[in-house]
C-alpha cells in the first residue's frame, strides 16, 4: 500500500489553524465538526511528528567532538 504524502511542518500547522479558527466560530454541523476534528487530530499527529524529528536532528547535530559541534546523519526507521 502506498504511503500518503507527508505534508509540511507549515502546511499542517496553517491548516490546523484554519480548522480552529472555523470550530471556534460555532456555526459547523456536527457532521462538519465531527470531520475537521478528525481532519485536525491527523495534522496535530503530523505536526508532532515532524517537531520530533527536529529535536532529534537537533540533538545530532550538537553532540560535539574535539569541541565542535558536528552534524550526523538521521537514519529514520
Amino acid at each position: 500500500m502506498p504511503r500518503k504524502k507527508e505534508i509540511p511542518f507549515e502546511e499542517s500547522l496553517a491548516r490546523l489553524e484554519e480548522i480552529v479558527a472555523a470550530m471556534e466560530k460555532g456555526d459547523m454541523s456536527l457532521k462538519e465538526l465531527m470531520i475537521a476534528y478528525s481532519e485536525g487530530v491527523t495534522l496535530s499527529q503530523n505536526c508532532l511528528k515532524a517537531l520530533d524529528m527536529a529535536e532529534k536532528t537537533m540533538d545530532l547535530m550538537v553532540q560535539e567532538e574535539s569541541g565542535k559541534a558536528v552534524g550526523k546523519d538521521l537514519v529514520i526507521e
